[in-house]
């Protein structure tokens, strides 16, 4: 009779213990097919010009950045350096998108898009990280995406990119900092609440604190064929808009100096757009 108790007692541990390993591995486990191919190779993104954005969790990949934010099932900014050597023609299978392994909550399952309208929209593109099979796949984690219009996707959005990769050419080493336009109200998508930001915004600067140079674009999440001057904001603009501080290291006096302009003249655009 003893032995009888003495087994049930075991099997209903073992039981609760099976469903307490399948609870945290749904929950909390996410494998990563997309492994680094060479740890000791990374593209770094100066920490200095990392935004601040405290209800972002930051994640940390070899080839950019992000800041994911739970409540919205997206990054709120991701941020990635960009140079002349990545600007590659290699030929790239393109992986499926995936979960991403770093963030602690999970990033959205990229089932939420599947018949909502709207396209898995990288945010750092896959097209500026050819030159690594490692960066090109990790750009297809579902941190990397936001919903996007499709004809904004591959129209105005698609345009802005090749851009900086135009300028990148021209002027070496520049650092992309991109995203969505979180905020209250939003339209959401998938049984996780994806929310589909209204606006998009980049910033693209280069140099060092002494003497930056920065220009910045907020567009809507839409098609509207303009010309890509038609979207250029001062940084502030953004901020605003998103409550992020893009450049909290540099001294109070530099920010306000330059963050206010629109700046044109050393980023004059080249591309006409589709």
């Amino acid at each position: 009779m003893r032995k009888s108790k003495r087994n049930r007692w075991i099997y209903s541990v073992l039981m609760l213990l099976c469903v307490v390993g399948f609870w945290w591995f749904e929950n909390f486990y996410t494998p990563d097919p997309y492994a680094s191919e060479n740890p000791a190779v990374k593209t770094e993104f100066p920490d200095d010009f990392l935004p601040d954005y405290p209800e972002a969790e930051v994640v940390v990949h070899n080839h950019h950045v992000l800041g994911y934010s739970e409540p919205y099932e997206q990054a709120a900014w991701v941020a990635y350096t960009l140079k002349p050597t990545h600007l590659t023609r290699d030929d790239r299978q393109r992986p499926y998108f995936v979960e991403d392994p770093r963030v602690g909550t999970k990033s959205a399952d990229w089932r939420n898009y599947r018949g909502s309208g709207y396209d898995r929209g990288h945010l750092c593109p896959a097209g500026d990280r050819r030159f690594s099979e490692e960066a090109y796949n990790q750009t297809f984690y579902t941190s990397n995406i936001s919903p996007q219009d499709s004809e904004f996707n591959a129209g105005t959005w698609n345009t802005l990119e090749q851009q900086v990769r135009a300028w990148c050419r021209r002027y070496g080493e520049l650092y992309v900092i991109t995203g969505g336009v979180l905020e209250p109200g939003l339209e959401e998508i998938g049984s996780e609440d994806v929310d589909v930001p209204r606006y998009f915004y980049k910033v693209v600067f280069r140099g060092k604190a002494a003497n930056l140079k920065a220009t910045a674009f907020l567009m809507p999440n839409r098609e509207e064929n303009l010309p890509l001057d038609n979207y250029r904001v001062s940084i502030d603009v953004i901020e605003a808009a998103t409550g992020i501080d893009f450049f909290a290291e540099l001294d109070t006096r530099t920010q306000q100096q330059w963050e206010a302009e629109a700046t044109t003249s050393s980023w004059p655009i080249t591309l006409r757009g589709n």
